[in-house]
């Protein structure tokens, strides 16, 4: 049932106060603070798990390298893990599908520690598994209040539950920082296994208040969610395949932007070693002092935005231009790091860029779901939200290996190739905009 609006003086103070940042209206409050703390928890326990990630499989000798093949690896275990997860959604209802999939990535967890203590290497397998699970989950997570939200309302609210994730990953990093010196490397994966059965308990805590208030409504979404393949859900509609173009041109460009910065980074710290103001054993301590400034002002940045400006830019320009936002602001930041190709520039230009992906972007690719159908959130949102990801790396890093390596590309130049790329994602933002609009009136009308 969707709330209806009703005079400020008589929301709640809390639905007074969640107004200071989104429409709330009277009675969506509970609903929406729970689904804000479930991401929460699920992104503060990927966040303390990042570390463990990197420091398992730079370890090794060749970790650099492995890393980067392994990005490759898991676009190619996500061709055959979304089928398998779109035939298990044909079988199983709602709750068991979500209970089932999270309780497997949990018990994952403690048996990488036992691994990891018995010297095991386990940096390759833990990076594909965390991979992988950074993606489905989430997806399955913002499939899930899809689910729950008509149209109207997830344009309304989404920006709030969004600002669960941004502020989940902050708190992630630095609950990380300060127990990892402590407990160790291995036992973050415990911690982070504590923590997503929080999330897990919370889930279900939020399933059963949904049945409780809505019973009958809620028994005809906890049957299985249909028997179409993923892929094919995805192949035969235009507006899921406008979706899997634009984030695989968005993660194309982020990630070639990203290698940008790092080549630049890279270059600074060996001048300054040439030059004499920095020796060689203090360069590892800038390029780090310079990420772990830089991280903190994109995720400072990301939150700030979510958390004013987000529902705002929603409400006033709509989803349809709104999701054009981030491709303009990458076209203007790549444009000028192409022709002033600095360490000064091309930082805030990137930050520009991912502050605005992390808040608006994300929030606007949750709510390009909401018009479409129960199997197309759970199953199609796993292609687009999965392994297109993946494939934007992919294809960054084919553009990163024949740009650098064959034709030796200068920084400059590879700004340039992201131009082009962004003019694309544009053009298809535009596209995917439209369909968006038509979608909702029409589901308006019909509803009428």
């Amino acid at each position: 049932m969707t709330a209806v609006p009703l005079p400020a003086a008589e929301k709640t103070p809390l639905e007074r106060f969640l107004s200071l940042f989104a429409d709330v209206h009277r009675g969506e409050s509970g609903r929406l603070l729970l689904l804000t703390l479930n991401v929460f928890l699920i992104l503060t326990a990927y966040y303390v798990m990042k570390p463990a990630r990197e420091a398992l499989i730079l370890a090794q000798p060749g970790g650099a390298e492995i890393k980067s093949y392994s990005m490759a690896l898991q676009a190619l275990l996500l061709v055959f893990i979304v089928p398998a997860y779109g035939a298990l959604a044909g079988r199983l209802a709602r709750s068991r599908l979500i209970n089932i999939v999270t309780a497997f990535f949990i018990g994952c967890l403690p048996l990488f520690y036992l691994a990891a203590e018995a010297r095991w290497h386990v940096g390759v397998p833990f990076f594909l598994w965390i991979g992988i699970f950074s993606l489905m989950v989430i997806a399955q997570f913002w499939a899930y209040a899809n689910d729950l939200y008509r149209p109207e309302a997830g344009k309304r609210l989404f920006a709030v539950i969004a600002f669960g994730a941004s502020s989940g990953a902050v708190f992630g990093a630095w609950i990380s920082g300060h127990l990892i010196g402590e407990l160790g490397v291995h036992a973050m994966l415990l911690v982070a296994a504590v923590i997503l059965a929080g999330s897990l308990a919370l889930f279900n805590l939020i399933d059963s208040r949904e049945r409780a208030q809505a019973a009958d409504a809620a028994r005809g979404k906890q049957a299985p969610i249909g028997d179409g393949s993923a892929f094919a859900l995805v192949l035969k509609n235009r507006y899921l395949l406008l979706i899997a173009a634009l984030v695989l041109l968005l993660n194309w460009v982020n990630a070639t932007g990203e290698y940008v910065l790092s080549s630049i980074v890279q270059r600074a710290a060996e001048e300054r070693v040439a030059a004499g103001t920095l020796t060689r054993e203090e360069e590892g301590a800038f390029i780090g002092a310079f990420y772990s400034d830089y991280f903190q002002v994109v995720n400072i940045v990301g939150m700030v935005l979510q958390l004013f400006l987000v529902s705002r830019i929603v409400k006033l320009v709509g989803v349809h231009v709104a999701v054009c936002v981030l491709p303009l602001v990458a076209l203007g930041s790549y444009a000028v790091a192409a022709l002033l190709p600095s360490l000064a520039v091309v930082r805030w230009v990137k930050t520009a860029e991912n502050s605005v992906d992390y808040s608006l972007q994300n929030t606007v690719k949750q709510m390009l779901f909401l018009p479409t159908t129960r199997e197309e959130k759970y199953k199609a949102k796993q292609v687009t939200d999965s392994l297109m990801v993946r494939a934007g790396d992919v294809l960054s890093s084919a553009t990163v290996f024949v740009g650098s390596s064959v034709l030796a590309l200068s920084t400059s130049q590879f700004a340039w190739i992201n131009v082009v790329l962004v003019m694309a994602w544009l053009a298809v933002a535009v596209l995917v905009g439209r369909e968006f609009r038509r979608k909702t009136e029409a589901l308006r009308v019909g509803s009428a």
